[in-house]
């Protein structure tokens, strides 16, 4: 730790906290403009920045002596290493002048008495009062404090090219990294977890295509989406295609697979992956919306279609802790509409006997059991099937109901629902015609 480290992480909390675009862009921005960075010099600006979006609300309260008081990102970053790292003013000495020590004394005397729930949960009001709503006070703020802690960083072995066992071995025998354990995840038969997050992308199992960085969580919709071989299989939201890549090696290469998405770039990001995995079977198709003529004429057509929903994103603040101060009720509400009309459309791709199947990673009801069952009301063609059912049968040891809900402080994931739909028969008279 020294002045300049603090000056150059000051600045780039000050560009962060604008909240105009998504910190992980911001921080990759900052590092192309600071090339001369070394290793230990880039970990702590970025631990330290994302260390202090984390707790933002309470360092705020904490560093703020009058109401009326200016931010000042360096009181911020003096608040982070006091009041959560744990750091002396005696280990700060070398980087502080006299101003910041009489700062860091301030900081150091201020305690959290008085501060609401929402203020120690580190969350926008709004969001504290769903949870509580959902959860329960008690639960609620284990869910947000579980939210402090750095996501592990997992890997899905991708079958078509290796054995869990295989990979395994080889990150265990290559380890190095003092006090980075690495195991099999618990609940996703393809997974291994690593403590510390290393740079994966040069690493020769992750060029040759046999390992994909993905959350557990995630790793577990491709199960509950339950391809068989030869299958016709939709992803209708498939992004960068993580989950669609997933779908296609449990699919063993065969079948049709496609990938739908509105976005070029994302798709283009998916050709990529898609070179490296060794599929065939799949199709990436840019859409300009969910009306598109191109699924019209794919109507009845699919035994699976999975929707990974556009949504607030607020299951994985341990990864974008930005979001708590991106998103707004507004946004989650305008949010609804697409996820119901995107839910909608895909049923109209599944074919009798086939299964739709809803997620998001939202921890909140409103983007996930209320537009299930909003889904179930408006379409009497499609029942529920419990996602403890589809897991047993997945031989996964994981039961959360009839929905799959996932949260950090219970499965070590990031926060996930998803809900699955079978059709039963032709479509009514009360969904929607094309």
């Amino acid at each position: 730790m020294n002045s300049t480290l603090m000056r150059q992480t000051a600045a780039l909390l000050n560009d962060m906290l604008q909240f105009e675009s998504p910190a992980d862009g911001k921080l990759s921005e900052f590092f192309r403009q600071h090339r001369e960075l070394g290793t230990k010099e880039r970990a702590w600006i970025a631990e330290t920045a994302y260390g202090v979006l984390r707790r933002y609300r309470y360092l705020r309260e904490i560093s703020i002596a009058e109401p009326d008081e200016q931010e000042d990102t360096r009181k911020l970053i003096l608040a982070y290493l006091i009041k959560i790292e744990g750091k002396s003013i005696r280990d700060l000495d070398d980087m502080l002048d006299e101003r910041q020590k009489e700062w860091a004394v301030q900081i150091k005397s201020k305690t959290s008495e008085g501060f609401s729930p929402a203020i120690l949960a580190d969350v926008r009001d709004w969001f504290w009062d769903k949870l509580v709503a959902q959860y329960g006070e008690a639960e609620a703020m284990t869910i947000c404090r579980s939210m402090f802690e750095q996501a592990s960083l997992d890997l899905r072995v991708n079958t078509i090219k290796a054995t869990r066992e295989e990979v395994l071995a080889r990150m265990l025998a290559e380890n190095t990294v003092k006090d980075n354990v690495i195991t099999t995840t618990p609940y996703s038969p393809v997974g291994i977890r690593m403590g510390s997050r290393l740079n994966i992308g040069k690493h020769i199992l992750f060029t040759e295509g046999k390992i994909e960085v993905q959350d557990e969580g995630s790793q577990l919709l491709s199960y509950l989406v339950a391809p068989k071989r030869g299958q016709m299989v939709a992803d209708l939201c498939a992004g960068a295609g993580g989950k669609t890549l997933a779908l296609g090696a449990l699919m063993k290469n065969t079948g049709r697979l496609y990938a739908f998405d509105v976005s070029e770039k994302r798709l283009n990001n998916l050709g990529h992956r898609l070179k490296r995995s060794g599929l065939s079977n799949l199709q990436a198709q840019l859409i300009n919306n969910e009306n598109d003529l191109k699924l019209k004429r794919l109507n009845g057509k699919f035994d699976r279609v999975l929707v990974d929903a556009p949504c607030s994103g607020l299951g994985t603040l341990r990864r974008n802790p930005d979001l708590k101060w991106r998103q707004t009720e507004q946004d989650v509400a305008e949010l609804n509409v697409k996820q119901s009309n995107i839910l909608a459309r895909a049923a109209k791709l599944c074919k009798v006997g086939g299964r739709v199947i809803y997620a998001t990673c939202s921890l909140l009801r409103d983007e996930n059991e209320s537009i299930a069952e909003a889904f179930l009301q408006a379409h009497p063609d499609f029942k529920l099937i419990p996602a403890s059912e589809v897991m047993a049968q997945q031989n996964i040891e994981l039961d959360t109901g009839e929905y799959l809900k996932q949260l950090p402080h219970l499965h070590g994931t990031d926060g996930f629902f998803a809900a699955v739909f079978e059709k039963t028969g032709p479509a009514t008279d009360t969904a929607k015609p094309d």
